[in-house]
């Protein structure tokens, strides 16, 4: 798992860049006007993603259009998957202590805290 991922996901716009790219690959003007950024702003972000190997960036004509790589995506999902039977377990065993409490009773005066209203 290489930590650049991380980095680069960490920041909202390179995030919202992403999850942009998940629908089809965008032109650079088309991210910056989908996210409301400025184009050197956009470039600078899709920088970091490239760097990170995450996206592509291919010329067309006189555009530029970033692609997602799925391989670094893989990867991710691969090293996640490793901690899914740790959570399965904990949440497992938060639902079984959950059953053993009481059923609450619902409050009928609504001016006492946890009362309906």
């Amino acid at each position: 798992m290489n930590h650049h991922t991380f980095t680069a996901l960490a920041d909202p716009h390179r995030f919202q860049i992403v999850e942009l790219l998940r629908e089809r690959p965008h032109s650079v003007g088309e991210i910056a006007d989908r996210l409301g950024l400025r184009q050197p702003q956009t470039s600078k972000h899709l920088r970091v993603l490239v760097g990170a190997g995450l996206i592509d960036l291919h010329p067309q004509a006189n555009r530029r259009v970033a692609h997602l790589r799925p391989t670094p995506f893989r990867d991710l999902d691969d090293w996640l998957t490793r901690y899914r039977p740790l959570w399965e377990e904990r949440l497992d065993r938060l639902d079984d202590y959950l059953r053993t409490l009481p059923p609450e009773e619902p409050n009928p005066d609504p001016t006492e805290p946890g009362g309906s209203p």
